[in-house]
């Protein structure tokens, strides 16, 4: 067999080429398309239902194999404790009325509704926004048609009205909110409040009160005047030779130790059952009468050997008085001792009791000792 020419191998292609062209052209004339057909699509799937892709199939991952630094061993885990061993229910008590279990099939219970997984709902179509005409403009009304005649004559404006005023009230003022308007009076300025008379009755209640307060005792009490009187209550004052000797000793004992009294007096009195009273004391100012009664009643505790004082209660402010029992060795006796701004008078009690030689002394004092008036 002969191999083919040279130029029967280069026809070849060519004749080819024609071919094709001829039958482009045939099936252009018959409408068809000279592009091939496309293959048909797959049928999607859900995303559930399809195969996985693995994005490292196919990739040599040998070189990651990277050393790593050795770790310290990890400690022994410790174990859970025992729990304690649980007794057994011995069951219920003989006598003990049985529980009954519910009735089976009274409430009939449904099973569980099974969830199947939801469908993907397909992505809603936006639909494109619709175009509304624009709205026709409406042509204004024409004025309506005016009537040829005279023209109205124009009315002045009334005059503004004045609020009336009620008898017996002020003049209105403005209304709130700035300037008055018209037919307001203009507001009254605001008049201050003067706290200096709160603050002069202070003053004066502090400076005159004050000293009315201290000083109507003291006024009360002294100057005084003292004198004996012969007969008090069932007491009889004594003028024998004795009695006057011991007042007289008494009285002298007195102004030597109250060099400030302005007059002195002692005298001893008794009963006729043979209770023996003796008072003494003067008269003169005394700015301190509490001090002067406890520093008295303590220049007698020796003499009359007197126990720790007690303090009674006069009622008359200013005035104080103090009371001790003495042992001395002529016998027990009770001496009490009373003290104002004015005057000073002690006495010594025998066969009475403390309360009774308070009232006793009380008593004495009032009749012996006269406060000046004015």
């Amino acid at each position: 067999m002969t191999a083919p020419t040279p130029r029967r191998a280069a026809r070849a292609p060519v004749e080819r080429v024609r071919a094709g062209s001829a039958s482009a052209a045939a099936s252009a004339r018959l409408g068809e398309s000279a592009e091939p057909t496309p293959p048909p699509p797959l049928p999607e799937q859900p995303l559930e239902h399809r195969t996985p892709v693995d994005p490292w199939a196919g990739v040599d991952t040998g070189g990651w194999d990277l050393p790593s630094a050795e770790l310290p061993p990890l400690p022994p885990t410790l174990g859970y404790p025992v729990p304690p061993a649980t007794r057994q229910w011995p069951g219920p008590p003989a006598g003990a009325h049985p529980v009954s279990p519910p009735p089976v099939g009274t409430h009939p219970v449904s099973p569980p509704p099974h969830h199947q997984p939801a469908a993907h709902p397909p992505p809603p179509a936006y639909l494109p926004p619709v175009a509304y005409p624009p709205p026709h403009a409406r042509p204004a009304p024409p004025p309506p048609p005016t009537a040829a005649g005279p023209a109205a004559p124009v009315r002045p404006a009334p005059p503004a009205r004045v609020p009336k005023q009620r008898r017996g009230r002020g003049p209105a003022t403005a209304p709130p909110g700035g300037e008055a308007s018209k037919g307001y009076p203009p507001p009254r300025p605001r008049r201050r409040r003067r706290r200096w008379p709160w603050l002069l009755l202070l003053s004066l209640a502090c400076c005159c009160g004050c000293p009315a307060y201290y000083g109507l005792p003291i006024s009360s009490q002294y100057p005084a005047s003292a004198a004996l009187p012969e007969q008090v209550a069932d007491l009889s004052l004594r003028q024998d030779d004795s009695s006057s000797e011991t007042a007289k000793q008494l009285e002298k004992e007195v102004r030597q130790e109250h060099l400030l009294a302005e007059d002195t007096f002692a005298g001893v009195y008794r009963t006729a059952d043979g209770k023996q009273v003796t008072v003494f004391g003067g008269t003169g100012f005394r700015l301190t009468p509490e001090a002067d009664a406890d520093e008295e009643i303590t220049r007698l505790g020796e003499r009359y050997a007197l126990e720790a004082p007690e303090t009674v209660r006069t009622g008359v402010r200013g005035r104080y008085e103090r009371c001790a029992i003495g042992r001395p060795a002529e016998g027990e006796v009770v001496v009490c001792t009373s003290v104002d701004h004015g005057s000073i008078a002690t006495g010594v009690f025998t066969r009475l009791s403390v309360s009774d030689s308070a009232t006793l002394l009380d008593t004495l004092r009032t009749q012996i000792v006269q406060p000046k008036q004015g």
